[in-house]
């Protein structure tokens, strides 16, 4: 922790849980906006439906990648400078996007965009610990959550609008502009908040030995599986959401809040607890409420898929609830990783990332396109990526202290 954070920011806290949430939010929202224009896109650029889904897997392999070295740098030269570059650099491959004319274009693109939008997302979490301890971090952290969860719903409303009235160019605009708006607020706002004392090598040999050293720990690896794998049991869900929404449930894509605006109602709602219960309840049982309810909802949202043909009626509110129930706990084990390598907790922040990215990117761009054409295997799918998380947990726990 800074010794001089309680300087570095005069404004509310609250503020900051915005600021941060914006940075940590940015990747999502480039992901949920041109979801409804899936189709559209398509059809203008003559792409078949795999290619359009390699906008989805490049972008995440993409964020996966960059996510390995934007903690580690962050831990060198300083939180700011990895912040406003990563904007800086996303600013234009959001811009290359918006021009692009062939679907070749538009994945190399929606690469650079992955590459640099998880300059924010990473960063963001180490600011966090730079700035609070354990229990203040994890009120922020929860409070981050709920802002978090107010892009994804706003995301895929304003892409459809945009798909439908301005056409499919008009998202990637749109997202020019808001890497231009955070690049501009962040460098007017944004403090430095890694003390210069803490600063860390980015030389490559003693960078590599700090990370095989926390690769190493099985506690590190275990807890990045419970809170990343278990995401994609929601996550499943928005990547699959062009034919899911539109073809299992005939929501046209002005209508896909229709799904969004729960989960993200969910998210805000588990985060909103996660932060009441910080220094209330102990984090391992506040972790096992949340793996409860990610467990009965998918039991029952398998049940209801067997039984029933698919309807957004029943079809929606279970996903919400998974969603509450994964908010309710991630913040807790996101601040275990961080506090496991409190030297370099960029760094660590950077390898949860990666690895959980990474496991996005595989759901994206293998699992998805098996199971997104029946409703039983997403429902499947996603109670089998939360009981990968919910072992890695119990597994936890067995460990030594």
């Amino acid at each position: 922790m800074n010794p001089n954070a309680s300087q570095l920011w005069r404004h509310p806290r609250w503020a900051l849980a915005m600021l941060l949430a914006c940075l940590g939010t940015l990747g999502p929202f480039s992901i949920d906006t041109y979801l409804p224009a899936f189709s559209g896109i398509a059809e203008s650029l003559g792409a078949t439906p795999a290619q359009m889904q390699q906008t989805l897997s490049a972008y995440l392999f993409g964020f996966a990648l960059m996510n390995l070295f934007h903690g580690a740098l962050s831990d060198s030269v300083g939180r700011r400078p990895v912040v406003l570059i990563g904007l800086a650099l996303f600013t234009l491959a959001s811009l290359g996007c918006a021009l692009s004319q062939t679907i070749a274009q538009l994945v190399f693109f929606r690469a650079l965009q992955g590459m640099t939008a998880g300059a924010g997302v990473v960063v963001s979490k180490a600011i966090i610990r730079d700035m609070c301890p354990p229990a203040e971090a994890q009120r922020l952290m929860s409070q981050v959550t709920i802002f978090f969860g107010i892009a994804p719903a706003i995301a895929p409303m304003l892409g459809g609008l945009l798909f439908v009235h301005l056409g499919w160019h008009s998202i990637f605009w749109l997202l020019v502009g808001v890497g231009l708006v955070l690049l501009c607020i962040n460098a007017r706002f944004l403090p430095e908040t890694l003390h210069r004392s803490q600063r860390q090598s980015f030389a490559p040999g003693p960078l590599l030995r700090a990370y095989a050293e926390l690769l190493r720990n099985p506690r590190f690896g275990l807890l990045v599986l419970a809170s990343g794998v278990p995401f994609n049991g929601m996550f499943l869900y928005v990547l699959a959401s062009p034919v899911w929404l539109g073809s299992h449930l005939g929501l046209a894509p002005t209508q896909f809040f229709w799904f969004f605006v729960p989960v993200v109602v969910g998210i805000m709602s588990g985060a909103y607890v996660s932060g009441r219960l910080a220094g209330r309840m102990r984090p391992g049982r506040q972790i096992r409420y949340g793996f409860s309810i990610m467990l009965a909802t998918s039991l029952l949202n398998v049940s209801l898929n067997l039984l029933l043909e698919p309807h957004p009626a029943w079809a929606l509110p279970p996903v919400a609830l998974f969603a509450f129930g994964w908010s309710m706990m991630v913040p807790v084990v996101t601040l275990m990783v961080l506090d496991l390598a409190p030297e370099r907790r960029g760094m660590a922040s950077s390898l949860q990332a990666c690895v959980g990215s990474a496991a996005n990117g595989l759901v994206a761009g293998v699992l998805v396109p098996l199971v997104m054409h029946s409703a039983v295997g997403l429902a499947l799918s996603s109670l089998g990526l939360m009981a990968v998380g919910l072992v890695a947990w119990v597994w936890v726990r067995r460990l030594p202290d």
